[in-house]
């Protein structure tokens, strides 16, 4: 069975502590979501890379799917399932796609959220590896794919 199929048709248990932080990583993305749709919205122009576009309609497309992406994972990741490796997998994959977006605010200086001094972008950057693994362990995506891996 190749790789691909194996973590398509994946299922595996997970705790009550696992099930919370999923829970909880949902909550948070149907949050964010919904502030690049509203409150926030100005503030996540931020996260658009200069590379990718200066073009402020371009930019607020971004931020507008952008958000409707993370309120439909945020809502994947709280309703769980059958699918919920799936969704880990394709939630950590989000948050690395985004990164450029926070190298790009750290690199050009952005002043965002309460992102006011290069130490605090800095300090932002850090936390996207530990976003990628939370959505990796509390799915039970990290099992299936340490599992995967060792079989190999």
């Amino acid at each position: 069975m190749s790789l691909l199929k194996k973590l398509a048709t994946a299922q595996i248990e997970t705790s009550t502590l696992q099930n919370v932080f999923r829970i909880l990583l949902g909550v948070m993305m149907i949050y964010a979501g919904v502030g690049h749709l509203t409150f926030r919205r100005l503030d996540f122009y931020a996260q658009v890379p200069t590379w990718l576009t200066t073009d402020t309609a371009l930019i607020d497309l971004v931020v507008v799917v952008s958000g409707v992406i993370e309120i439909l994972m945020g809502l994947a990741m709280v309703w769980g399932g059958k699918i919920k490796v799936q969704i880990g997998l394709i939630l950590a994959a989000f948050f690395i796609a985004v990164f450029p977006g926070n190298i790009n605010q750290y690199v050009n200086h952005i002043d965002a959220f309460v992102l006011t001094t290069d130490r605090a972008r800095f300090i932002r950057l850090l936390f996207q590896p530990v976003l990628v693994l939370w959505a990796l362990w509390a799915s039970g995506a990290l099992k299936v794919l340490i599992q995967t891996f060792r079989k190999k």
